[in-house]
């Protein structure tokens, strides 16, 4: 999905190096998740149930608005 390369791409370029380890090691979790989850977490119209992932998503978002 476009949307989704978009919005990763942009978060790698503008917030990964801002990421501590296990937030790294987090956002690397959240890469093996279907697109469609994926992009329903990003959009905000679902919420992922594992903590550092629900904390990581609105990082990747704001990351995109820059």
């Amino acid at each position: 999905m476009l949307e989704l390369d978009l919005l990763l791409t942009g978060f790698l370029e503008i917030g990964y190096q801002d990421l501590d380890e296990q937030e790294k090691r987090a956002f690397t979790r959240l890469l093996h998740y279907q697109d469609q989850i994926l992009h329903d977490w990003l959009m905000g119209q679902a919420v992922a149930a594992d903590r550092e992932l629900r904390e990581l998503v609105p990082r990747i978002r704001d990351a995109a608005r820059r």
